[in-house]
């Protein structure tokens, strides 16, 4: 990934520090959920433990909710020293899902299917995520879109979205379970320093797509690079997330869900709490914590450590998104 210009010392220096702070939200396995955008953790859990919803004064029954599972940044056709076989890993997380205590109803994969966007690699991975025995629906990362730096091949396989209403470099939504779902890509037309961009055209479209919403309406978006500026001189952020972001300030619940950094980080803001997964296929160094972004190689022992799947759950009579994080170790 292409460097970012140098920034003056003492701004990489609070980048740095907001990183390193926001970094204290993350710990393996930790459940944590939204109401009006205040974040309540419920502690950590094993991985497949099931997270409990908030505490309520209420006496009726708890709705069994909608709980669905996120996959990030398989890398299929990886096999540097970092992980040899980045499709083993990725079947393991599916198998990791398949084996939830609830069965969700679908899963998102946040981009980096693949790791040079070549079809034997979309073909394996298929294969691989056909074992979910359940519906999954994507964005592309920037390792899908290498075949042309506009994603023919991921578009030709994923571009349709549901119901085949997929505009653009392939964005959509859709609703169920009573929450609204975006699909964004941000890996197009990538800005300096390799930062993401939503671009015009897109944004028109979002603002169209939320305006019929009540500001009650439960809203999950899901892009693969983050929408936050999580450390710009790596390119980990979007350039024009703020204009996104602007869009969902008037709903009192926003969840957003991004892969491209392998790791997790977690912020809330107002009504919007980011959550970023790991990669099933590689770690990468924690923000300004090496020279760049790329594979960090492991201890073979600890690989799995450093992997997973995230699982999130809506119920409609506590109100909390809850977002529980499992390794494949």
């Amino acid at each position: 990934m292409a460097h970012q210009p140098s920034l003056p010392a003492d701004e990489i220096d609070t980048g740095r520090r907001h990183a390193l702070k926001c970094m204290a939200w993350a710990g393996t396995g930790l459940v944590w959920s939204v109401a009006g955008g205040v974040p309540l953790t419920a502690g950590l859990i094993g991985g497949g433990a099931q997270a409990a919803p908030a505490a309520t004064k209420t006496t009726a029954p708890v709705n069994p909710g909608l709980t669905f599972a996120q996959i990030s940044d398989s890398h299929v056709g990886f096999d540097k020293p970092a992980n040899p076989d980045a499709l083993a890993t990725l079947r393991e997380a599916v198998a990791g899902v398949r084996g939830l205590p609830t069965r969700p109803a679908f899963v998102i994969h946040t981009g980096d299917i693949s790791h040079l966007s070549r079809d034997e690699q979309f073909d394996a991975a298929d294969q691989a995520l056909k074992d979910l025995g359940v519906p999954v629906f994507f964005v592309p990362g920037e390792h899908d879109v290498l075949d042309d730096g506009m994603g023919a091949a991921y578009l030709a396989r994923y571009g349709k979205g549901p119901n085949g209403k997929a505009l653009g470099a392939g964005w959509y939504s859709f609703d169920h379970g009573g929450v609204h779902f975006v699909a964004l890509v941000n890996v197009v037309n990538l800005k300096g320093g390799g930062l993401g961009n939503l671009g015009e055209d897109q944004l028109a479209w979002l603002a169209d797509d939320l305006r019929a919403l009540s500001a009650s309406t439960p809203v999950v978006v899901f892009a693969h690079i983050p929408l936050w500026t999580v450390y710009p001189e790596w390119g980990w952020g979007t350039d024009d997330g703020a204009r996104a972001l602007s869009l969902l300030a008037r709903f009192g619940s926003v969840t957003v869900l991004n892969g491209h950094i392998h790791q997790i980080l977690q912020k809330v803001e107002g009504n919007v709490a980011f959550h970023t997964a790991r990669s099933t296929a590689f770690p990468q160094p924690s923000p300004g914590s090496a020279p760049s972004p790329g594979p960090m190689k492991l201890p073979a022992d600890k690989l799995r450590g450093a992997l997973g799947v995230t699982t999130v759950t809506y119920r409609q009579k506590a109100g909390p998104l809850a977002v529980v994080d499992a390794t494949l170790g």
